[in-house]
């Protein structure tokens, strides 16, 4: 774990080489936040990377969101999604259950036009399935914020997992 102290103390390459991929695939959050140093607090740093998504151009929020793997895909993951889909179950589904994952996975992306994103960690399969259910239900204003909500969501779990309180 890094302190605060190290975070704020490292250079712009040496941050976006730590935090660069706390949104998945899209490093440039990373460039932006390290440019908003120092920071007072973990949650401050949680902060800037949240309020530098969400002053992102609409393009940027949906760039991210799309670099964002399916739920329980065969495909490579990052360290961090493999990690915290294991946590959730995801990497012992059945066939029969990897079969509903892939089908809500492709539904999702047929109406929506990005990959449904949920922050799992703490969640079991059967929540993140009743989500799955449920969001697809919403509007694609509606669906688009949540998303969003749940990439922050993401940033607020692997950050903490980095850097000490």
């Amino acid at each position: 774990m890094m302190t605060l102290t190290a975070v704020n103390a490292m250079t712009a390459g040496e941050f976006t080489a730590a935090f660069g991929d706390v949104a998945e695939h899209s490093p440039w959050v990373a460039r932006i936040v390290s440019s908003l140093r120092p920071f007072a607090s973990r949650d401050a740093l949680v902060e800037a990377f949240t309020g530098t998504v969400r002053g992102a151009a609409r393009e940027a929020q949906l760039a991210l969101i799309r670099a964002h793997p399916d739920l329980a895909t065969r495909a490579k993951l990052t360290e961090d999604s493999t990690r915290e889909q294991a946590g959730a179950g995801l990497n012992t589904l059945s066939p029969e259950e990897f079969a509903r994952f892939t089908g809500l996975n492709d539904r999702y992306k047929a109406k929506f036009d990005f990959p449904f994103i949920f922050a799992v960690k703490g969640a079991t399969k059967h929540r993140i399935l009743a989500s799955f259910a449920e969001r697809l239900n919403h509007g694609t204003e509606e669906e688009f914020a949540t998303a969003l909500e749940q990439v922050c969501r993401i940033f607020r779990f692997r950050i903490e997992d980095r850097v000490s309180p």
